[in-house]
């Protein structure tokens, strides 16, 4: 016998709709690409957004077409985020940080019709716009006292024209929740990226999750600012979050340096915030030298990897800023682990919460995970053994966009690559990726402890860890080391360094110091470029 409930679609325009109707008086908050302040609220919001969906009609848009953006986090990529996706067609978020030839092979692979983009981004879009074969136009986001005398942009459109030109009366349809909503490319760090289909169904669902008290524990109470970017998995869900709950929402646009990330803190009363370790390095370092405070700034949440133990320290004691890991992958929409803690581990003491907290946390509803041998076999939930993670759930991709790498799932679980232990209480905590493991004699080294510890020292700015040929134990780990401006360290202090905090032959053979550590496009460290570049390194001894 089936229940007697109304059935109704979990589409993204109903977020739009409940944003509008419930909060419509709410701000959102942007820093310009042109430098300014804009300011509206959720019921302009709506508004826009409805002449944006006319306007697509108009540019031929068709349902289930792929509208591509090139933009930084801003009140004009949140129109696109309900436009295109209310209105039946998919918002393909492409990320600016790409190589041309990686935006031009993922535009052509996602068949994109359309390509709205700020104007930072165009001279990368003059250097593709001869050689993506299937977008029809280009919109560039900006009014037209902006637009550019000369270009070799070809059918170049203004975005507020195409707005002003449409009547804000548009009617969301309805349609199949399964419906594709969004698709995403994963960072292709081997090989071409592959894209994620999130479905309208997928994406409600994973904004409940993102809401929950010990997951985001996003509410009208909040002022978010989510550093993490839109052309990333969907800023991690917040600007869904937000319309949702009705929270305030700062968008910082291109300016994520220290500064002007503490500016807009301050000026629009930021209560929380969301990126990777990297950007938040800048804004400690900015706070520090300047002797600053966080006069509203209460909490971070940190994915995209791991945040070192010396970061966590600084922002919880020095600056009364709660640090909570999440975890996630541009498979899993992202979110699927939080770092909350239990009520009997809040009264925990210092350092024995602070090795809680550097872990990623526990499922939240709706992600099943468990860590497995190399035959697959489950392993034991005891904080020890350590094992490849799968995870499962409605908010986790099946298959690739267009059914790239074959099958997918193992026995309907999604490999992850992360290698890692979840102890008795359900915590789960990565030890590395399977690809960056170092095996040394046998035995598996976590590079992550040994890359926490690096960043603990007081002249580190950044490290890595990967490994080195050795011709007796196969593999040893070679430190990569950026000396903070000014710092003076040697290989003999940094490994000292290591003494009484690891075991012994866990620490590295050797240390590099380098000027800069290659970043890729989210921001996470690309071991790949190091082992490549380190492949011949001679260790000492060996």
């Amino acid at each position: 016998m089936n229940g007697s409930m109304m059935q109704q679609p979990l589409l993204v325009s109903s977020l739009l709709r409940h944003a509008e109707r419930h909060h419509g008086e709410q701000e959102v908050v942007s820093r310009r690409v042109e430098g300014d302040v804009h300011r509206y609220t959720f019921g302009e919001l709506a508004s826009r957004s409805r002449q944006l969906a006319n306007a697509l009609r108009v540019l031929g848009v068709e349902f289930g077409d792929r509208v591509g953006t090139l933009a930084w986090n801003g009140y004009r990529h949140m129109e696109l985020y309900y436009a295109v996706s209310g209105s039946g067609a998919v918002l393909h978020t492409l990320n600016p940080r790409l190589h041309p030839d990686q935006v031009v092979w993922i535009a052509d692979h996602a068949e994109d019709q359309v390509l709205f983009f700020d104007l930072t981004f165009l001279p990368l879009v003059e250097a593709v716009a001869s050689r993506v074969k299937t977008i029809k136009a280009f919109v560039l986001m900006t009014d037209r006292a902006r637009m550019p005398a000369k270009t070799s942009v070809p059918n170049l459109l203004c975005y507020e024209d195409l707005l002003a030109a449409q009547p804000d009366h548009f009617d969301w349809p309805s349609f199949d929740e399964n419906t594709a909503s969004s698709l995403c490319y994963t960072s292709g760090t081997t090989g071409n990226p592959k894209g994620a289909l999130y479905s309208h169904r997928s994406t409600l669902l994973h904004t409940y999750a993102v809401a929950l008290p010990d997951a985001m524990n996003v509410s009208a109470r909040e002022v978010i600012l989510p550093v993490v970017p839109m052309f990333h998995v969907n800023a991690w869900g917040l600007p869904y979050a937000a319309c949702m709950t009705g929270a305030k929402l700062v968008f910082p646009g291109p300016f994520l340096d220290g500064k002007n990330l503490h500016e807009l803190f301050e000026a629009e009363g930021v209560t929380m915030s969301a990126g990777v370790p990297t950007v938040w390095q800048g804004l400690l370092a900015h706070v520090e030298a300047n002797n600053l405070k966080f006069s509203t700034m209460r909490r971070t949440i940190i994915g995209g990897s791991a945040c070192p133990p010396a970061m966590m320290r600084a922002f919880q004691d020095r600056y009364d800023v709660q640090v909570t890991h999440a975890w996630g992958m541009t498979e899993i929409s992202p979110l699927g682990t939080v770092c909350a803690l239990k009520p009997k581990q809040q009264k925990l003491d210092g350092e024995q919460r602070l090795a809680i907290q550097a872990k990623q946390g526990r499922a939240v509803f709706g992600v099943d995970m468990k860590i497995v041998d190399d035959e697959g076999k489950e392993l034991p939930r005891d904080g020890k053994a350590a094992g490849e993670l799968l995870v499962r759930g409605p908010w986790i991709i099946e298959k690739y966009f267009k059914g790239e790498g074959g099958q997918v799932l193992v026995d309907g679980w999604f490999p992850t690559g992360d290698v890692c232990t979840i102890d008795a209480d359900g915590f789960m905590q990565i030890t590395d990726r399977s690809k960056d493991v170092i095996k040394s004699g046998g035995e598996w080294i976590g590079s992550i402890d040994l890359e926490n510890i690096a960043m603990a020292h007081p002249s580190v700015a950044m490290a890595a860890c990967i490994a080195a040929p050795h011709p007796k134990w196969d593999e040893r780990p070679l430190l990569v080391v950026v000396k903070k401006a000014g710092a003076e360290v040697s290989r003999h202090d940094l490994l000292k360094f290591y003494d009484g905090k690891i075991a012994k032959w866990w620490t590295p053979d050797d240390v590099v110091f380098v000027d800069a550590i290659p970043l890729g496009a989210t921001g996470k460290v690309q071991k790949n470029k190091l082992r490549d570049q380190y492949r011949d390194h001679k260790l000492p001894g060996a």
